[in-house]
């Protein structure tokens, strides 16, 4: 038997020994069967059991790095469903040690770019979530700067265009108050109808071949046409074709009851919601029982007060609080419960944070301890639920010669212009819209910002631009104190649109 030289006999066993180690650094990116289904579970808000997945994928795929992307769908759900600002000061550290990980792995992978990508986008939303803006903007740029960057590499690659789609619709519609936020955003650029387009493309291609993020992008591209396309019966159309369980998965009764609200389909909104699953092994969504609430509210099912202190018994973030105690109030008042609508405005003055525009009202008419007259309160709810009709009815009833304070008499304009609006009288509906208009020059209201938001897109309803365009602008140059940052949005989405 021929001898080997000692050098190359301990080469040998050096490399027979290292070869796993060397095998093990190969790390990549693999959506496999338990990678699936951690995902699955994830969306669905099982938590546990998709917890229980990845912990398996790290002990049988230690090299497969997609484990990390499916770590933060984690977070991401854990903390956006719960506002736990605790949560997320402990958590967002995650972020970049996920990024460095990432970047172990083969950069010859679609996977490599997107998944730093599709990380940092969440952290945005979160941080966005949280008032955390600067950060939050700094992690849109580089995401959109990656995934550009993968889109040359990987032209084809679907999960790359969902993300860009997202992207390419919100570029142009980001409100002048965070101006300086948008100036961050160095070479981002995009429109409404293309980022609706891409998001369609990825939707077409699903139909076609089987893709993960189908349910994901079908969520973005509602929120799309809801929020900023304004075309909410096409949502309605998407989400009803879909399949969605609202009875096994609280996103899909989230979805549907949320298109379905902003949709003037209220009872539909109450059937989802009335399913809603309570098991004990999925993450708790107290939003749901807001949602629900609001829904009963809005047919003046008073008995929506005990959905609303569900909510505020299981939440534990700090947006919605006010609003959910000003809709307690609204309760009380339409009892004729006086002490009971002043205690839960108290409520609102003390708890939960003036951060979103709901919560902003709410806190004002916390201060003034003042409803608005009852009929007026009736026709805001009945109009939110769809009941066209009946609140048209209620208004008809109405004298605006009764209403003694400015707020009052915008308001009653307003109400009519929404109504008339709902129910397709957009000439009459103009009219009212131009009454409050005209009365509410330089007050503070969101009256007027709101009346000429939606004479906008009457306008563009009619296939007339240039006068959707005139009230679009006219919208962005008032500034409420409510709503203004929604409102101004959707003004620039219509201008994104025209």
């Amino acid at each position: 038997m021929r001898r080997w030289p000692a050098r190359k006999l301990l080469s040998s066993i050096a490399l027979a020994f290292l070869a796993p180690a060397a095998l093990a650094a190969e790390k990549g990116f693999q959506y496999s069967p338990d990678a699936r289904l951690a995902y699955e579970q994830t969306i669905s808000l099982r938590l546990k059991e998709a917890g229980i997945a990845i912990q398996r994928m790290k002990q049988q795929e230690p090299e497969n790095l997609i484990v990390l992307h499916l770590e933060n769908y984690v977070d991401f759900f854990r903390l956006y469903i719960s506002e736990n600002e605790a949560l997320y000061s402990q958590l967002k550290k995650n972020e970049e040690a996920r990024i460095r990980q990432i970047q172990e792995g083969d950069p010859r992978s679609p996977y490599f770019l997107y998944l730093q990508a599709d990380i940092r986008l969440q952290w945005s939303l979160l941080k966005f979530h949280f008032g955390d803006y600067l950060s939050a903007f700094l992690d849109i740029s580089k995401s959109y700067k990656l995934l550009r960057r993968n889109q040359e590499l990987f032209p084809a690659f679907l999960p790359n265009l969902k993300n860009m789609g997202i992207l390419h619709a919100l570029a142009g519609t980001i409100p002048d108050n965070y101006r300086w936020g948008a100036r961050l955003l160095t070479g981002m650029t995009g429109t409404v109808p293309q980022g609706k387009a891409e998001l369609e493309k990825v939707l077409r291609a699903a139909r076609d071949q089987p893709f993960l993020f189908e349910e994901e992008t079908l969520l973005l591209y509602t929120f799309v046409l809801l929020n900023l396309s304004n075309e909410p019966e096409k949502a309605w159309k998407t989400v009803s074709q879909a399949g969605l369980q609202p009875a096994q998965n609280p996103v899909h009764c989230y979805l549907i009851a949320s298109v379905a609200m902003q949709s003037a389909r209220n009872e539909e909104a109450l059937s989802a919601l009335s399913k809603q699953p309570l098991d004990p092994n999925l993450l708790p969504f107290p939003h749901l029982q807001f949602m629900h609430g609001t829904a009963k509210l809005r047919k003046l099912d008073l008995e929506a007060a005990r959905h609303f202190q569900s909510f505020l018994n299981q939440y534990k973030g700090r947006n919605g609080i006010k609003e959910a105690y000003q809709r307690l109030a609204w309760c009380a008042f339409l009892k004729g419960d006086l002490q009971g609508y002043q205690r839960h405005l108290r409520q609102a003055l003390s708890q939960g944070a003036a951060e979103t525009g709901a919560d902003k009202n709410a806190l004002k008419e916390a201060q003034s301890l003042r409803p608005s007259p009852e009929a007026l309160l009736k026709a805001r709810l009945l109009f939110d639920g769809g009941y066209f009709q009946k609140a048209f009815q209620l208004m008809q009833e109405q004298d605006i010669r009764e209403y003694q304070s400015l707020e009052h008499r915008l308001e009653y304009h307003y109400r009519m212009g929404r109504i008339l609006h709902g129910l397709k009288r957009y000439s009459e509906a103009i009219a009212s819209y131009q009454k409050s208009i005209a009365l509410g020059e330089n007050a503070p209201f969101y009256f007027e910002c709101n009346a000429a938001l939606q004479t906008g897109m009457i306008y563009e309803t009619l296939g007339k631009p240039e006068q959707a365009k005139e009230f679009f602008r006219l919208c962005l140059s008032m500034n409420p104190d409510d709503y203004r940052t929604s409102l101004h949005q959707a003004a620039k989405a219509g201008l994104s649109r025209m």
